[in-house]
């Protein structure tokens, strides 16, 4: 009953606000696209258009406030990596063999690329930034929760039944990606309940991937792991963390997912099936790469694809290919080498001017870094992740990058430095030089 109190108050609710504020829309649909209210409490909740409720508001009362700023700043590259991608498929879904689900494949990528776009334009404050962050890590903590709880129950829900229509790799990679962001967004709280709060959130979703028995899923745990080691503010305190949840997640592995995880690294011998036929899979993209580099079999048709030049590789009981195991090369797939080359430039370029941010030894406020940390570990995880799994339809790394852009949009806004002089944004190559006095910097709206 709770749940279903919870998802009608924040639909409708939150739609008659969304009206009047429609960023507070849009982090109702960032949390309802991860929390997914008719999977979480499944018992509760009906199917309804809850979240298309809440988009149609936010649209709405985007457009009464005039579109929101569309001065990307810095982030400019990032924007144009996500609408490329956007129209690219757009054009693939028009040349692909079978229509419908190109078109399906299209439509729902555009319920995700929409709101990030649109919250690109809104975004015009650290408190924003802030809220996106929180909005994300509460999320999926609270569907790490649920996992757990049900686990200690006796009933392993990833494994047997996965979550709104994933299984529990699919899970499993969102659990990654939640994790890096919750960690260090932990890291940089100095209210002791936020900070505790936010690792006992990474804690439980790290414990997914263990439980889920996803290798893929493990291998980015540990990717993550070092990534965030080289992250981590160099301070005794910060590597005492660290040690802390390393040792805790050591012990949430047990020999047998231990024993799962060395599969990863066997040899062609020793390789289970499933290792065995990624590699399969992902030469049939390959091939069509090769054959048509371009536009790709078209979006959501590689599986027509892969069978017609392999009709051999049909599992029992089956009438298509599997999928591809690995986003990545699926993508190339289907979307040509243009498609997959956008959707590697929305991501990496991204991490690339964080990084920079980071190096910069800009005197940026704390939450500034603190962001750009999360952002980066939590793409790191994720990309490892969907290396090994197909899963174009995760809306979770899609609005971390919205965050780790807005980062790059506030920061070359100036919004984002703490009494910054002219020489210091100069020695910025990310954000370049600035030919205000201070006290123009000072009254400059978002500065």
């Amino acid at each position: 009953m709770k749940g279903l109190i919870f998802t009608y108050v924040m639909t409708y609710g939150g739609a008659v606000v969304a009206l009047v504020n429609p960023f507070i829309g849009l982090l109702i649909y960032i949390s309802f696209a991860i929390i997914k209210p008719e999977s979480l409490w499944h018992w509760a909740v009906p199917r309804g258009n809850y979240s298309r409720i809440l988009a149609i508001a936010f649209l709405i009362g985007w457009a009464l406030q005039g579109f929101g700023n569309w001065n990307f700043g810095r982030a400019r590259p990032v924007v144009w990596a996500l609408l490329g991608y956007w129209g690219w498929m757009v054009l693939s879904a028009a040349a692909a063999p079978e229509q419908t689900l190109a078109w399906a494949f299209v439509e729902s990528q555009s319920k995700i690329l929409l709101p990030v776009l649109v919250g690109m334009t809104l975004v015009d404050s650290v408190a924003k930034l802030k809220q996106i962050a929180w909005a994300i890590m509460l999320s999926q903590g609270l569907v790490a929760l649920e996992m757990n709880l049900a686990y200690l129950a006796g009933r392993n829900r990833v494994v047997e039944t996965g979550f709104g229509g994933m299984d529990n790799n699919c899970v499993s990679i969102a659990m990654v990606t939640g994790c890096g962001l919750a960690f260090f967004l932990g890291l940089g709280q100095t209210v002791w309940w936020k900070r505790w709060g936010s690792f006992a959130a990474a804690g439980l979703m790290a414990h997914i991937p263990m439980i889920s028995m996803s290798r893929g899923g493990m291998l980015a745990l540990c990717v993550l792991g070092v990534v965030a080691f080289v992250l981590i503010p160099k301070q005794p305190k910060h590597y005492a963390l660290f040690l802390l949840a390393l040792v805790i997640g050591i012990r949430l592995a047990g020999p047998q997912v231990l024993d799962r995880f060395s599969m990863v690294f066997a040899d062609t011998e020793e390789r289970d099936s499933s290792a065995a036929n990624r590699i399969k899979y992902w030469g049939y993209c390959c091939e069509i790469m090769v054959e048509q580099p371009a536009l790709g079999a078209g979006p959501g048709n590689y599986r027509l694809a892969a069978t017609e030049r392999h009709p051999e590789s049909i599992p029992e009981r089956a009438d298509l290919v599997e999928y591809a195991h690995s986003l990545w090369f699926e993508t190339g797939a289907e979307l040509g080498f243009p498609g997959l080359g956008f959707l590697l430039a929305f991501y990496l370029s991204t991490v690339w001017m964080l990084w920079r941010l980071l190096r910069s030894g800009a005197p940026l406020i704390p939450f500034a870094t603190d962001s750009a940390r999360m952002v980066i570990a939590a793409l790191a995880g994720f990309g490892v992740s969907v290396s090994f799994v197909s899963l174009s339809g995760l809306e979770i790394p899609f609005y971390v990058v919205l965050l780790g852009a807005g980062t790059v949009k506030l920061a070359g806004q100036n919004a984002l430095c703490i009494s910054p002089t002219r020489d210091e944004w100069r020695a910025v190559g990310l954000i370049g030089s600035v030919d205000l006095s201070p006290v123009e910097r000072v009254l400059r709206p978002g500065g």
